[in-house]
C-alpha cells in the first residue's frame, strides 16, 4: 500500500474511536475532541497527499500507480461525515444545523471521490494486464468505501431532526444511500471471483500478509452498514445477510489477527537467537 495513503487511516482511526465514545459510553466530551483532531487532521493530511500527487515531477504509469489504497481518501471523508453527524445529535440547538451541513457536505464529497476514483480503478481493470500479484488485498476497498458510504447515509437518515432542512432531502439521501450500498454489493462476488482466479487458477501462495488487514476491515464495514440501512430504511429483509456477513467478517478478522500474532512470534523467536 502506497504510503502517502497510509496516513488516511490515522483520519478514518480517529473518527471511529469519536463514535464509539459516542455510541457506547455517550461520552460528548470525548466525541468533540476526536471530531477536532479527526476534521484537522483531514484538512491537513488530504490537501498534503493530494498535492504532493500533483506536483509530483516523476509520476508512475497508471498500471502501477493507482490501486484500492486511493479509496481511503473516500473512507477517510465518510468517516468524518458519520462522527459530523453524531456530534451534531449532542450539540446544542445554536451549531446543529452547522454540523449537519458539514456531515452531508462531506458525505457527498466522499461520493464524488469514489466515482473519480473509481472509474480511474476500473479502466486500469478492463484495459491493463492484471498479474495475480498486482491483485492485493487493498482492492476490496473498492467494495469497504461504498459500504461506510452506505453506513454515513444511514446515519443521516436517522437524524433528520438535528437538522430540519434534512427533511426534505430524506428521499435523495435513502436513494443515494442505497445506490451506495448496492454498489458495494456488486463488488462482493467480483472480488471473491478474483480471489479464486487469483489462488487457484493462478497457483498465488496464499500466506499471511499485513495488507490483508485491508481486506478484513472492508468486510467488517459492509456487515455494519448493511444492518444499519436495514434499520434506517425499516427494512427487515436484510438481516439474513447482515448475520451471514458478521460471520464471514469474524472468521476473516479472525485469521487475519492469528496471521499477525504468528508473524509477530516468528519475528520475536529470530531476535531472541540471534
Amino acid at each position: 500500500m502506497p504510503m502517502d495513503w497510509v496516513f488516511l487511516t490515522f483520519v478514518a482511526a480517529t473518527n471511529l474511536l469519536g463514535t464509539q465514545y459516542l455510541l457506547m459510553y455517550q461520552n460528548a466530551t470525548a466525541g468533540l475532541i476526536f471530531w477536532v483532531i479527526g476534521i484537522a487532521s483531514w484538512l491537513l493530511i488530504t490537501y498534503l497527499v493530494f498535492t504532493a500527487l500533483i506536483i509530483k515531477e516523476d509520476k508512475p504509469d497508471l498500471a502501477h500507480g493507482i490501486n484500492g489504497a486511493w479509496l481511503l481518501a473516500t473512507v477517510a471523508t465518510q468517516s468524518v461525515a458519520i462522527l459530523s453527524t453524531l456530534v451534531a445529535s449532542y450539540s446544542t440547538p445554536s451549531v446543529r444545523l452547522e454540523l449537519n451541513f458539514v456531515a452531508f457536505s462531506m458525505w457527498l464529497w466522499g461520493g464524488m471521490q469514489y466515482i473519480w476514483m473509481m472509474a480511474i480503478i476500473f479502466y486500469r481493470y478492463n484495459f491493463f494486464r492484471m498479474d495475480a500479484s498486482d491483485l492485493t488485498p487493498p482492492y476490496w476497498i473498492n467494495m469497504g468505501a461504498m459500504a461506510i458510504s452506505t453506513l454515513a447515509g444511514s446515519t443521516l437518515i436517522e437524524h433528520p431532526i438535528e437538522a430540519p432542512y434534512l427533511f426534505s432531502l430524506l428521499p435523495f439521501i435513502k436513494g443515494f444511500t442505497i445506490f451506495y450500498w448496492a454498489t458495494a454489493t456488486w463488488w462482493l462476488p467480483m472480488l471473491l471471483i478474483l480471489v479464486i482466479w487469483r489462488h487457484w487458477y493462478k497457483r498465488f501462495p496464499v500466506q499471511y500478509d499485513p495488507l490483508f488487514w485491508g481486506a478484513a476491515f472492508p468486510l467488517g464495514m459492509y456487515t455494519v452498514s448493511t444492518q444499519q440501512l436495514n434499520a434506517a430504511m425499516q427494512f427487515s429483509f436484510l438481516d439474513g445477510l447482515a448475520k451471514f456477513m458478521f460471520a464471514v467478517s469474524l472468521i476473516t478478522w479472525g485469521l487475519t489477527f492469528f496471521g499477525t500474532c504468528k508473524r509477530c512470534w516468528l519475528w520475536c523467536k529470530f531476535k531472541c537467537l540471534a
